[in-house]
């Protein structure tokens, strides 16, 4: 899927705020605020429910790799995600 599309199909998911369970976190991690080397996507099924995790590490910034983009996307359709939280930013790795 184009790098674009994915992002843009990832920002109306977010834009649409909580529409309630399942729910998929997004938060990106780097070295710097610059530059994403780490991708952390959090699943909770329901309230209350353990929380499922995933990470990406990327060599280049996350945030534009098509890959990796494009993953967040099928996760999010495959799970039927009603909301996805998008940290805006990237935090530092500790």
């Amino acid at each position: 899927m184009n790098l674009d599309k994915s992002k843009k199909r990832i920002a109306k998911k977010v834009k649409m705020g909580f529409q309630g369970y399942p729910q998929i976190a997004i938060e990106y991690f780097g070295r710097t605020t610059e530059q994403a080397n780490e991708v952390v996507v959090q699943f909770i099924v329901e309230e209350g429910a353990e929380i499922q995790e995933q990470r990406f590490v990327s060599k280049t910034d996350a945030r534009e790799d098509e890959a990796i983009q494009s993953a967040l996307v099928k996760m999010i359709e495959r799970s039927e995600a009603k909301t996805v939280l998008q940290k805006i930013g990237v935090s530092r790795l500790a």
